[in-house]
């Protein structure tokens, strides 16, 4: 049975990785890795160039997301939930919740569902 790692990150995640997405996929190839993801933390700056890299390798790239999920409103402790997309339509709605968290609030998302802002 093969393995497949799902869950990697980037040094787009910054200061949680040094890793680079072209020698991440070397690195896969060189151990016959027959499919790969990608979870950077709160953002997508990656995927591009990760799908790009993993087809010309010949490696499944698996796109997705380490999402910051707050403990309560008045909390800045986050907690990281991994989400993968399965299709088109789960890599859209990874693309929403990077940019909400992106352009709403640094700290993550509230655990109801709910973005929080800075005013609260």
């Amino acid at each position: 049975m093969p393995f497949v790692h799902l869950q990697l990150q980037s040094s787009y995640s910054l200061l949680s990785s040094s890793v680079r997405i072209h020698e991440l996929v070397e690195t896969a190839k060189k151990m016959n890795y027959e499919a790969i993801a990608l979870t950077d933390e709160n953002v997508m700056y990656g995927v591009i160039p990760f799908y790009k890299a993993c087809v010309k390798a010949g490696i499944k790239p698996i796109i997705g997301l380490t999402l910051s999920i707050l403990e309560h409103e008045e909390s800045e402790r986050a907690y990281p939930l991994v989400l993968l997309a399965e299709n088109d339509k789960g890599y859209e709605n990874l693309l929403k919740l990077s940019s909400l968290v992106q352009t709403k609030e640094k700290h993550g998302v509230n655990k109801n569902g709910s973005i929080i802002t800075a005013a609260g």
